[in-house]
């Protein structure tokens, strides 16, 4: 049995709090294909209520995570552009990593501003 497991949690930067009501969806990715595994929306610390990727559901493989941050950005009046016009700059936000270690905990947060993102592998 495996007992790795992954987390997520998104921080809003250019409000410097972490960013709650945002829907996450985690797929596993195969060549071209894109299996939905799981979905949870951030709490008030920004994070998920469990792990995204439970340890007894982990396994080596590709994944992408994808952050529906504009309802997010529109929600909290940062949507950006010009008063909000559509496309937003940044509204589904992949982001794809390899699990290649199944004993480890994988943490992958988001940092998120109305024009930018960044993330990392974190503890």
């Amino acid at each position: 049995m495996t007992s790795g497991f992954l987390t997520t949690h998104v921080l809003d930067t250019a409000k410097g709090l972490p960013a709650e009501g945002i829907e996450i969806a985690l797929y596993r990715v195969s060549g071209n294909s894109h299996k939905k595994i799981a979905t949870a929306v951030t709490n008030g610390d920004g994070r998920t209520d469990a792990p995204i990727l439970p340890a007894e559901k982990f396994q080596t493989g590709t994944y992408e995570l994808i952050f529906f941050a504009g309802d997010y950005l529109k929600r909290t009046g940062q949507a950006g552009g010009q008063a909000g016009e559509e496309p937003l700059f940044l509204d589904q936000i992949p982001i794809r990593f390899g699990i290649n270690d199944p004993d480890s905990h994988y943490h992958v947060p988001l940092l998120l501003s109305p024009f930018s993102y960044s993330t990392y592998r974190g503890s």
